[in-house]
């Protein structure tokens, strides 16, 4: 298995420790990979708004060279997981930025067909509230990507630093990462997109089969066929 981990941190906190939690339990094999980044260091600089992503191409991105290592990644992993400490209720500025440079594969642009069969998972910690809502959001750009099925695991750990959570809301990480490996490993290679993901996608292809306005989509399209009846899932 083939597993691409994005730590939307620099520090190794709650966020980065329960994220290391799950990653050990569904890397059980010598053979299997894992890809790990972790933001700002190895993720792009802020985004300009110049929209060369979308109306050119992602190759003309200024940043290029910081996200296509990342988007590689994700596309050659069978399961991606996404982790960001609550910074203020949301997630950290700097897995925004990424997210911010990924929007031309959104299913409006040029989604990855590959996306619709793999496994998203989102993370977050806090010491109050917000750790649903930071998944939530995470959740809302996989799936924009078109990924067949996401998982979220929001923890309130009640402590400013890992080294100062209780024992008793440890214990409740270790088991809430038992029950979410192991639904993960039985649905490896056997997702199938839900029902509001198709409909997005249906929506999408013949939006672009009048697609005068952005010829790079449009083109990105008819190459695989999903101007006609040919569906990624179905591959």
């Amino acid at each position: 298995m083939e597993i691409t981990v994005i730590h939307g941190q620099m520090h190794k906190g709650s966020t980065y420790h329960v994220t290391e939690e799950l990653t050990k339990k569904l890397a059980l094999n010598d053979s299997d990979i894992i890809h790990t980044f972790s933001l700002p260091q190895q993720g792009p600089q802020f985004c300009v708004g110049c929209f060369s992503c979308i109306y050119k191409g992602e190759s003309f991105c200024p940043h290029a060279s910081q996200v296509k290592p990342i988007v590689d990644a994700m596309i050659s992993s069978d399961v991606i997981i996404i982790d960001s400490p609550t910074y203020c209720l949301e997630m950290s500025g700097q897995l925004k930025t990424l997210f911010d440079h990924l929007g031309y594969m959104y299913m409006t642009h040029r989604p990855q067909g590959i996306m619709f069969k793999k496994i998203g998972v989102a993370i977050s910690t806090a010491a109050g509230a917000g750790a649903k809502n930071v998944t939530k959001t995470i959740k809302k750009q996989m799936f924009w990507w078109g990924i067949g099925k996401t998982y979220r695991l929001p923890v309130l750990v009640q402590a400013k630093s890992f080294s100062e959570v209780s024992d008793k809301i440890k214990q409740g990480i270790i088991l809430d990462t038992d029950r979410l490996a192991s639904r993960i490993l039985k649905k490896v290679n056997h997702v199938k997109p839900r029902f509001l993901s198709k409909a997005l996608f249906t929506l999408m292809s013949m939006m672009h089969k009048t697609n005068t306005w952005n010829p790079i989509d449009k083109s990105h399209w008819e190459q695989r066929g999903w101007l006609n009846k040919h569906k990624p899932w179905r591959v």
